[in-house]
């Protein structure tokens, strides 16, 4: 097996569900996509990678990026990030590539949902820079500043998420704290499956006969 091709990915939105009559991803738009593709060995070691920010006369120069990886992870993009894309995805559907979804791992293990911040700070002592909200107003404002912070906000929650995922990877939990504020530590499994190849020993490969 070579080199495995992932991309670590976010998406920020022109508007809230507030400001629709509709609770689907697809209807809010995307103001910008942050992605980080990276090229792992075999022990899952990264060998090589880079951060893209695509706005949105960009977006079809970015579906190569999604469509060639072994695997597409993000924070809570199963529910919101994934049925945004497929608004804008002109090439199939979207959310039948392959994604692991880190807030679905922690739901099945634990339960509940746990926002991205508590488990950047709890996991890797660093959180958020901002929220959705500063998002939609920087997209809104529209002026160059308003527009680079956007785009850093959206990178640095790639970011977040990749270190997150790298963290889960190698030592097989995450930590944050609860709604009641009590600290937690569970175990998440985001190793690849494996196909199981069965050999055969020599006598049975040669035959009877």
């Amino acid at each position: 097996m070579g080199n495995r091709v992932e991309v670590i990915y976010d998406i920020e939105t022109k508007s809230f569900f507030d400001d629709t009559n509709f609770r689907d991803p697809s209807t809010l738009g995307i103001s910008i996509v942050s992605a980080y593709r990276r090229e792992v060995d075999r022990e899952l070691n990264e060998v090589s990678g880079e951060m893209k920010s695509f706005w949105e006369r960009d977006f079809e120069k970015m579906w190569s990026w999604f469509e060639e990886a072994d695997r597409i992870i993000g924070y809570n993009s199963l529910g919101f990030d994934n049925p945004a894309m497929n608004g804008i995805y002109t090439r199939g559907d979207f959310t039948k590539l392959k994604h692991l979804d880190i807030l679905d791992e922690i739901k099945r293990v634990f339960g509940h949902r746990v926002k991205l911040d508590s488990v950047a700070k709890e996991t890797l002592g660093q959180g958020k820079i901002a929220g959705g909200a500063e998002a939609v107003k920087w997209w809104e404002k529209g002026d160059p500043e308003s527009l680079a912070n956007l785009k850093k906000y959206c990178e640095m929650d790639v970011e977040v998420t990749r270190k997150i995922y790298d963290y889960g990877l190698k030592n097989g939990k995450l930590k944050f704290k609860d709604r009641w504020n009590e600290m937690r530590e569970i175990e998440v499994d985001f190793s690849y499956p494996e196909a199981l190849v069965v050999e055969k020993p020599a006598e049975e490969q040669m035959g009877l006969f």
